[in-house]
């Protein structure tokens, strides 16, 4: 898949506000400080179009951004920051639970896992309960050339037996460097072959 024309459309405090043109999206969520902003650059081949802070929490609403004007990439806030009040989390809980559950056109969602730590127990919770609710989801690892390649694939293998223990078999997985823009064409693949099965499209 080749992005000719990506473009940020809007950001929504409440996913009844998005766009509702039936077109298919896909959610990119994680921890705050995964990496995302990064990545959706790197996949949508324009730098700067996700802004990258240094301050972890500042996606804060629901971003859409159009490619080509034929699917969104949805940027969703990141979990698990806690230099933010009870109130405000709350909110954001609300914000993407609605997102999640009840947008009709999402078709995936990616769950970031840092692939430089090991296995968090928030990125666990997060996976059983997209499980549990019937959310479709697959696996980015981000970062994988940051730390050395043997610390990285052990840290893989520990999240990936971490999952068994609830799991019967682990959901689709990518490996991703935005540095090097390592699992851009599977993940652009991916996309591009679940809207091949859209009639629409």
């Amino acid at each position: 898949m080749e992005i000719k024309d990506p473009k940020y459309v809007a950001s929504y405090p409440d996913f009844r506000k998005t766009p509702d043109k039936g077109l298919p999206e896909y959610a990119f969520i994680g921890r705050s400080n995964v990496g995302k902003s990064s990545l959706i650059n790197m996949l949508s081949g324009r730098k700067g179009l996700a802004k990258i802070s240094s301050r972890p929490g500042k996606t804060q609403m629901i971003n859409y951004f159009s490619m080509d004007d034929e699917w969104y990439l949805v940027d969703l806030p990141g979990y698990g920051y806690a230099k933010i009040s009870k109130t405000k989390r709350k909110d954001w809980q609300r914000m993407i639970d609605g997102y999640l559950l009840h947008k009709q056109s999402l078709m995936t969602a990616f769950v970031l896992v840092d692939a430089n730590v090991k296995p968090q127990t928030i990125d666990l919770d997060f996976m059983d309960w997209c499980g549990k609710m019937q959310v479709p989801f697959v696996i980015v690892y981000t970062k994988t050339d940051k730390s050395k390649p043997e610390q990285v694939e052990s840290n893989i293998e520990a999240f990936r037996a971490a999952l068994l223990e609830q799991w019967e078999e682990l959901p689709k997985e990518f490996f991703t460097s935005s540095n090097k823009k390592k699992g851009r064409d599977e993940i652009l693949t991916f996309i591009e072959n679940l809207n091949s099965q859209i009639p629409e499209l």
